[in-house]
Formats: structure tokens, sequence, C-alpha cells
């Protein structure tokens, strides 16, 4: 993981996986409501807030429910009378919430979820790529990715002050198995530090004259001030609404640095740049771009290749919605080629989610990079450091972009 000490602090080293470093974030955030439903790579999460909660070590309700749309259902409904709620799923979990997750971002309902990445069915796979939160892409909640347990540590303690200051649901992501299940030294803060930095939650008050004269109220369902989230909508206004959703997405930005700012005050731990983390890329001709675990391994290739005299570098893009186009225009529009690496299959598209969206980005630079989409990983397919090696050297000896976009899979048997 790539980030700069900023301070050296109080902390105690745990050794968790990245289930578990989940599990202690949100049990020292203050959480009100946690509801709950198993799956595989998530499960160990739900198990352990649910020790937390019967041991006594946490004060909070925890919802026991009979599948996964109404696991969101219900932390859509505690968030909205004004509890902070949680909950966590991976895969084909993510999949049977759809419904809920529009419904959740466009209430800007701000509920926390840690999606631990799976593949989705069929065939059943348990194990990692991103198609399930690259599906959800688009349903309105902030996605950021975590490299490490530590990350998705801090990720889930920065994701509840991010979510109640901007109104909008958050996603923390995991790599299945690769984070979830894998045992690492976590750094975790104090109860007390944690508890001051996300505070309890606090409810906007909004002015209804029409029903309430003057009078601010709590944006919350309250019986003494009765109002309606997401009443029926039709073209008269529903068009408007979802463009004001949109801007409202964009004016995140500032709120997720300064919250990532101040975490980096307390923890010790800065992740700066937010948006994405370069890595040896001040003279490089080429780099790789993607999301999660992988570019750890990205990043021994580049010190490899480096020691023989070829300027690579990797760029780790940490959030993924909003999507921070401007950073990525003024960070890749210098290279000579930008190989992006995803995870996901996007079927009968010009490639995967994540280069569709750089791609896009880049378009209208009047000088850009040649830009190469590789597709890897599906279904938990390792990514061996002679794969890498082969896309730097392929990014290397490019000369020209395709006139339409050229899809490699790497690693794939055919």
């Amino acid at each position: 993981m790539c980030m700069a000490i900023l301070k050296k602090v109080e902390q105690t080293m745990m050794a968790l996986n990245g289930d578990e470093a989940v599990a202690w974030a949100v049990k020292q955030s203050n959480v009100d409501v946690v509801s709950a439903y198993p799956i595989t790579p998530q499960t160990i999460i739900v198990e352990r807030i649910s020790e937390f909660v019967n041991n006594g070590e946490m004060d909070a309700e925890f919802i026991h429910v009979e599948s996964e749309h109404s696991a969101l259902s219900a932390a859509w409904g505690a968030a909205l009378a004004g509890a902070r709620a949680f909950t966590a799923t991976a895969a084909n979990g993510l999949a049977l919430m759809w419904e809920i997750l529009y419904i959740t971002a466009s209430t800007r309902t701000p509920v926390v979820m840690a999606v631990v990445n799976r593949a989705l069915s069929a065939p059943i796979n348990i194990h990692n790529d991103h198609s399930d939160t690259m599906g959800a892409r688009d349903s309105g909640w902030i996605q950021i990715y975590s490299e490490d347990a530590q990350e998705a540590y801090d990720n889930t303690i920065m994701a509840f002050r991010i979510a109640e200051e901007s109104l909008f649901p958050v996603m923390v992501t995991l790599d299945g198995f690769t984070i979830s299940h894998t045992l690492q030294n976590v750094s975790v803060l104090p109860d007390d530090v944690v508890s001051e930095f996300v505070g309890v939650r606090r409810i906007p008050r909004i002015k209804l004259p029409r029903i309430h004269g003057d009078k601010e109220i709590p944006l919350m369902l309250n019986p003494k001030y009765p109002i309606t989230f997401g009443p029926l909508d039709l073209y008269d206004y529903y068009f408007e609404h979802k463009v004001q959703q949109n801007e409202a997405m964009k004016e995140t930005f500032p709120i997720i640095e300064r919250v990532h700012r101040e975490f980096g005050e307390i923890s010790g731990r800065s992740y700066d740049p937010v948006f994405m983390v370069p890595y040896r890329t001040e003279d490089a001709d080429v780099v790789i771009l993607g999301l999660s675990s992988t570019m750890s391994v990205v990043r021994k290739i580049v010190d490899d290749l480096r020691s023989e005299g070829k300027k690579v570098g990797a760029i780790r893009l940490r959030v993924f919605r909003p999507f921070p186009a401007d950073h990525l225009r003024k960070e890749l529009s210098e290279f000579h080629a930008v190989g992006v690496l995803d995870r996901c299959i996007s079927f009968g598209g010009e490639g995967g989610p994540l280069f569709t969206e750089v791609r896009s980005a880049l378009y209208g630079l009047p000088s850009r990079p040649i830009v190469h989409d590789y597709i890897y990983g599906l279904g938990g397919r390792d990514l061996p450091h002679s794969l890498i090696r082969k896309i730097y050297e392929e990014l290397l000896s490019a000369r020209a972009e395709p006139e339409v976009p050229v899809v490699r899979y790497v690693g794939v048997r055919e």
C-alpha cells in the first residue's frame, strides 16, 4: 500500500484479515444498526460484529434478515429514521439488493456497506473479480476500492463521515479471499479516537414552508414532523431530480478529500493523492492503471523493470464513483501508453468498465496516450508476474492506438 506516514500515533497492531478489519472499524464507529445476511466471502464481517454485539462490546441493534434484499432494506429504513446504519454483502447478494441500491442512493440515505468482491453466477464461483461492484457503478453509490486489510479498515471509518456529510451511500470494497481472508498486521486506532472522528450522526435540518411554516425540521422519518421519502415522481419532475442527483454526486469530491485529510491527521496515514496513487511515474513512458490488491503486485514488477532501465510506472485508482476524470486527465496525459487492468467483463461492450471510463476521459485531449485494455483475473484467476511483464512490454512497443478499441484477455486459454 502506498501512503505517507504523517506522524507516530498510539495505535494497536493487530493480526486481522480484511473482513475482521472492516468489523473492527464498524465496532468503533458508533454504528446504531447493523443488518446482516451471510454470503461468502463476506460472512466473517457480520459474524464478528454479531460477536461484538453479543459480548456487549458494541452497542448496536443487530438485525438478522432472510435475504440481502431485506438487509439493505433494513439498513435503508434505519438510516431514514436517523440511525447510523451498516450492512455488508458480496456478488449475488449485491445483485439481490439491486432495487434497494437505487432507492437508497436516490433518497440520499447515508448507508455504509462493505462489499467483498466476488464473481457473479452463473456458473457459481466464490472467488474474486469486480463484476459485482462494477455492475452497481451507476446506482448512485460512492465506491472506494481497498488494496489491503489496513486500507479496508481506514476506508470503512472514513466512509461514515463521507456518507453523512455528502448524503450519499458509500460502498467500501475489498477483494474476496485475497484481502478478506488474508491475515495482515493492521494498525487499529483507539476506540475513543475513532469515536471522536466519526462522532454521532448529525441529521440535516430543512424547511418545508407549506407544511411546517418557517420551522426547521430534521431530514428524517419522525412522527412529530411527518415527511415522505421517494414518493411518486413521473415525467413532469423525475428527469430534473435525476440530473440534480448527478450534479450532487460531483460535489462530493471536496468532501472525500477533506475527510481523508482529517483522517490522516488522527491516524498518521495519509492517502494523498486521494483518488489515485501513482508509483514511480515521474519519468515513466508507460503506466499500468488498475484497482485494489492487484496493484501491489504490479508495483513489484515496476521495480524489477526499473532495475533493467525501463521507464515504467503504475497508478492505482482508489475512488471509482464519483469518477475522477479531471484528475486522470492531468495524471495520464503525458505518458506514451496506458494499460488499463479490468477485473470485469462488459458483455458486448468495447472493453471493460474501467477502460471505457478512462478512454472517454482522455478522448478530448489534444495529445493523449495510447490506451490498451487488459481484462484479467475473472473468477479469481491469478495474474502472474510474467503476464504483467508482458503487458509492460506491449505498452513499451506500442506505436499507435488502433482505430477501434482492442480488448486483450490476459491469462485465458484459447
